[in-house]
């Protein structure tokens, strides 16, 4: 594996190829050109071969091409094929920006050499003379593929030559440096290149076809043949390689935009000059010289030139003040301006490290940074390319392009943490302590990677990292407290009965006080925006508001309300005739003539109209016919129309009364989503209990922690019915692919032998039915 491999494959190829062409043709004017990763002396083990065959207008070419490309077919290889004169050659190039790219790779491997090197210089001139043409398709075809593939740095399955940062990307840099507008090759982009095609070409012989999308299973095998040390090393090193191509491609499509405005501006001052209007352009100007650079100034020793953020000329002097790279960070998010390469380049061979704890100004710089909201993403994302971060915090090294093991998850760790503080901007107005806010969401997951839970050990490193920086005690500790329990609202919110008075007083004790509330409100919503779409949601929201709002007020009058209880409308639901069903946007309310399996029933019927059940409360209520229990269920309905509310009452009803066999239609329904998956479910860890009598309850709380599947809660609650466990709620938590679900569980559950028939009762009931 690597250059010297991939090199001596393409030799073996030039000559297999030069006797192909000598068989079949002696004559001149005929050159057998190479484009792709041939063309480039780049071949992968199982890469396609491209070829050009360029001619001076033979008549009988296509017998000699078909000499040639007969034996490559028969060889097992796939071949892109063309044969052209010159003229149609630079025709195409000149037509279709994507033919014009790949000629700019052409190489000459048998035949007229003349004939090669008129094709490739031809090319590279035709290339820059319709640079105005062809750059601004070459930024649509590069974002359009960036769109269908996805950004190779954030993908558990990425494909290392086609997503966003991987070999493609690099064939776009030569196009934008052949145009003669950007530099391509920065020594950090050439080393992330060789590596992917070191991983491409491992990729190659571990699937022993020609396959570009590394999947999880692959990281095993590639990383060994690469003589990494595991997987995870793997992931971190494409990400971080991926990312740096990214960047680079950005920087150079960005200069591309700016070439071309300055092109459009020349054009329209030529019009102008050739309608006779120079006297009234140079009065509109000003009297300013044509191209002339205008600096204005953005903050002290730090202006904006062309579009970019550059230094002012005073501060660059022998002695450079440590805080010049913050100033110059804050300055380029606040006004939204991209760092010039040149002054990133600057700062980072130049500008001496922080002291610790650091100085005023330069704390003062980083929360500014901190507070830009969006724009921070992409300006801490070039100053992380240059190394200006660890200069700053030497402790990010170890999260940067840490990979998220959660599929939840959208980005690697360190990106995860700066998403997290740009939300946190849209919540600034709800805390009083705004800075505070803004640590914690980029210090709140720092404990990821070290031994131990994260946000326990989190916190020393944490306040080690606010200590450094300069923070005061009090804010030191209030960060360790953010870092501590950032996780504590969105778990109790979505895991625990929000109407048990326990599990209010846990939260309010564990909170202590209304800043805090505050801090951590606001951070819960910003980690989960941060996360991805499957981390948050429209109930998940209304919990923890409704949460913080229990909260807030066992806070301020220092006591709790008392439970709820079933109000009006449910006795009312109870009193009439039975089974009885009430439907509402997202609430399913159901009164029936207590029963074992009851919760089961109403669980598998919502499950048969594709809703999904996120909680559940059960109540008894006394009425004069008996006893009559009240199942609550919050839903979520899988389809954007919502389920048929005639059809899913009429059902319900059926089901209460036994003539809907729940279980049976439940399993006509998993036999066919198996057949649409095709079996290909991923390798799931197995189910798992865990029970929970702690401070947040009175309860005892059985938590199911499984792979989603259909009609589980259903199997579960019936399992539990069955074992003789009384359900008076459930929360169901789905994290992506994954649950967790609470049950609360009446009765005395202490004995060790209770709880472990109950148990194994679940996870047979829990176990993948496909």
């Amino acid at each position: 594996m690597g250059a010297a491999a991939r090199e001596q494959r393409a030799a073996a190829l030039d000559l297999w190829l030069a006797d192909l062409l000598g068989q079949a043709t002696p004559g001149q004017g005929v050159a057998l050109v190479a484009l792709g990763g041939l063309g480039r002396r780049e071949c992968a083990p199982k890469a396609d071969i491209d070829l050009v065959l360029v001619h001076k207008g033979l008549p009988d070419v296509g017998p000699v091409a078909e000499k040639i490309w007969y034996p490559i077919w028969d060889a097992g290889f796939t071949l892109d094929h063309s044969v052209r004169t010159l003229d149609e050659a630079l025709a195409v190039a000149t037509e279709h920006t994507k033919a014009g790219l790949g000629l700019l790779d052409a190489r000459h491997v048998a035949g007229d050499r003349d004939l090669t090197a008129q094709v490739r210089e031809s090319t590279l001139l035709l290339w820059r003379q319709r640079a105005r043409a062809h750059l601004p398709v070459l930024r649509e075809l590069t974002t359009q593929r960036w769109r269908q593939q996805g950004e190779l740095a954030f993908l558990l399955d990425g494909d290392i030559k086609e997503a966003r940062g991987g070999l493609r990307d690099v064939r776009v840099l030569r196009g934008v440096a052949y145009a003669q507008v950007a530099d391509a090759w920065r020594p950090p982009v050439r080393a992330a290149y060789i590596r992917l095609l070191d991983t491409r070409d491992c990729l190659h012989v571990a699937s022993g076809r020609r396959r570009d999308r590394l999947f999880v299973e692959d990281l095993d095998e590639v990383a060994t043949m690469l003589g990494i040390g595991g997987p995870e090393l793997l992931r971190r090193r494409i990400a971080d390689d991926a990312r740096t191509i990214a960047y680079a491609v950005d920087d150079s499509l960005r200069a591309a935009e700016r070439w071309l405005a300055t092109q459009r501006d020349g054009a329209q001052r030529d019009s102008a000059q050739r309608d006779g209007a120079q006297r009234d352009g140079a009065q509109r100007d000003g009297g300013r010289r044509t191209g002339s650079a205008v600096r204005a100034p953005l903050a002290p020793d730090v202006v904006a030139q062309d579009g970019e953020v550059v230094l002012a000329r005073a501060a660059v002097t022998p002695t450079v003040d440590p805080t010049l790279s913050l100033r110059v960070a804050a300055a380029a998010a606040r006004h939204g301006l991209r760092i010039s390469p040149g002054t990133l380049e600057w700062l980072a061979r130049r500008c001496p490290p922080l002291p610790r704890p650091w100085p005023d100004a330069a704390q003062a710089a980083f929360a500014q940074l901190l507070s830009t909201g969006p724009a921070l993403v992409s300006t801490w994302e070039a100053c992380d390319r240059f190394g200006l971060i660890t200069a700053w915090l030497p402790e990010w090294a170890r999260v940067r392009s840490a990979p998220q093991h959660n599929p939840v998850h959208r980005f690697t760790l360190d990106r995860h943490l700066i998403e997290a503080v740009a939300a946190a901007a849209r919540y600034a107005r709800d805390v009083a302590r705004p800075d505070l806010l803004f640590l914690g969401a980029l210090l709140h997951d720092i404990g990821k990677g070290l031994p131990g839970d994260h946000s326990v050990v989190g916190v020393e490193a944490a306040a080690g990292i606010a200590a450094a920086i300069g923070l005061p005690s009090p804010d030191v500790e209030a960060i360790g407290r953010l870092v501590r329990w950032h996780l504590l609202l969105p778990e109790i919110a979505t895991r625990r009965d929000l109407g048990d008075p326990q599990t209010v007083r846990h939260v309010a004790d564990t909170v202590g006080d209304l800043e805090t509330l505050e801090l951590l409100h606001a951070l819960s919503r910003a980690d989960a925006v941060a996360t991805g779409p499957a981390a948050w949601s429209a109930w998940k929201e209304r919990l923890v508001a409704d949460l913080v709002a229990r909260v807030r007020a066992a806070l301020v009058t220092g006591t709790v309300a008392p439970p709820m209880f079933a109000d009006a409308r449910h006795a009312a639901l109870a009193a009439g005739p039975l089974p009885a069903v009430e439907i509402n946007h997202d609430r399913v309310v159901v009164a029936a003539a207590d029963r074992l399996g009851l919760l089961a029933a109403v669980a598998g019927c919502l499950t048969l109209h594709r809703l999904d059940v996120v909680s559940a409360d059960t109540v008894t209520i006394t009425t004069e016919s008996g006893p009559v229990a009240v199942v609550t269920c919050r839903v979520q309905p899988r389809d954007a129309s919502g389920p048929d509310r005639q059809r899913l009452v009429s059902d319900m009803h059926r089901a209460l009364t036994g003539e809907l066999r729940v279980d049976e239609a439940l399993a006509a329904r998993v036999r066919s989503t198996s057949r649409l998956r095709g079996g290909a479910d991923r390798a799931a860890a197995p189910p798992r209990v865990v029970w929970a009598v702690d401070g947040a309850t009175d309860a005892t709380i059985l938590e199911l922690r499984a792979a989603d599947d259909v009609g589980l809660l259903y199997r579960v609650a019936h399992a539990l019915e069955l074992a003789g466990a009384n359900v008076r709620a459930a929360r169901i938590s789905t994290l992506g692919s994954d649950v967790v679900d609470a049950f609360y569980l009446v009765g005395d559950w202490s004995a060790a032998a209770d709880r472990s028939a109950v148990e194994r009762t679940v996870l047979d009931a829990a176990a993948p039915t496909r």
